[in-house]
């Protein structure tokens, strides 16, 4: 008994000792975890706009699967246009010329614009290059007034969040010099809506999910052809990127579920009484190295 009770503090310092080391791992994970949680929850950004190159695939396909591409693609001969030295800096100038008028025109006037016209830029911006050719982009053409007004209603509500909750106090700042907002006039007024939805995977003819390497580099330079062939129109455009409303665009124009909004184009010509910033682009120097 006298044992027991000389050995008692030990046992009581023992077991505090072991309450605080329990404690202190307990509060070290806790911290880890909050960290985590700090450092990547970004209430802003768009589940769709994530880069889904890397989207898993069903285990059962596995790497090696056969994907029902031909094995062997016939290679046929090809002849580039040729200029001369002269030809090809004049030709690059003109081009930078009107590359270099585009803007970002938020005032879009509701005069048509000819459909032949957009067939024939979605199908200028269907020549960029993808992975493994696999094409993976969605190009919806939007006129019809309901659906424009629907999209518009679905827009303004999720950016209105973006602006007041989500996109925090240096972004809203940044953009007030630019006098934007989440009015988006240009939703109903605009002749066109072209929404572009990156594939982040296709399906098989057996129904199995089917590989669509770099889908968002493919999409994106998808979208670049795409601005350069309405500027070279003659048409004009705000690139949007409608932060959290991918979902519910999706399901409004019923998409697939393997498609993700990547980015929004309203269409048209400027109203007469549009104006844009005063905006300067970066000289050569600035932009690029010679090495």
């Amino acid at each position: 008994m006298a044992l027991f009770s000389s050995l008692t503090p030990v046992f009581i310092a023992i077991i505090c000792v072991l309450i605080a080391v329990i404690m202190k791992k307990t509060n070290g994970d806790k911290e880890k975890r909050d960290t985590k949680s700090k450092h990547t929850s970004r209430p802003w950004v768009d589940e769709d706009l994530k880069d889904g190159t890397d989207h898993p695939l069903e285990e059962e396909e596995g790497e090696e699967e056969w994907q029902g591409l031909e094995e062997n693609v016939a290679h046929v001969p090809f002849t580039g246009e040729r200029y001369s030295e002269a030809e090809m800096i004049k030709r690059s100038q003109t081009f930078y010329e009107l590359l270099n008028k585009r803007r970002s025109v938020r005032f879009l006037s509701d005069e048509p614009v000819p459909r032949e016209v957009i067939d024939n830029v979605i199908r200028t911006a269907g020549t960029a290059p993808s992975g493994a050719h696999t094409e993976p982009w969605t190009f919806v053409v939007v006129q019809d007034p309901y659906l424009k007004h629907k999209i518009r209603e679905i827009v303004e509500e999720e950016e209105e969040i973006n602006y007041k909750k989500r996109m925090g106090d240096r972004w809203v700042n940044d953009l007030k010099r630019l006098r934007t907002n989440w009015i988006k006039e240009y939703l109903d007024t605009a002749p066109y809506l072209i929404l572009i939805f990156k594939q982040v995977y296709g399906r098989l003819p057996n129904g199995k999910k089917k590989t669509h390497y770099y889908n968002e580099i493919s999409v994106s330079i998808s979208c670049g052809i795409l601005l350069a062939a309405l500027q070279n129109a003659g048409l004009y455009t705000v690139t949007s990127t409608p932060l959290n409303c991918g979902p519910q665009l999706r399901v409004l124009l019923q998409r697939p579920a393997n498609e993700k909004l990547l980015l929004l184009l309203p269409v048209g010509y400027p109203k007469k009484d549009a104006t844009v910033p005063a905006l300067a682009r970066k000289p050569l120097e600035d932009i690029m190295v010679v090495m």
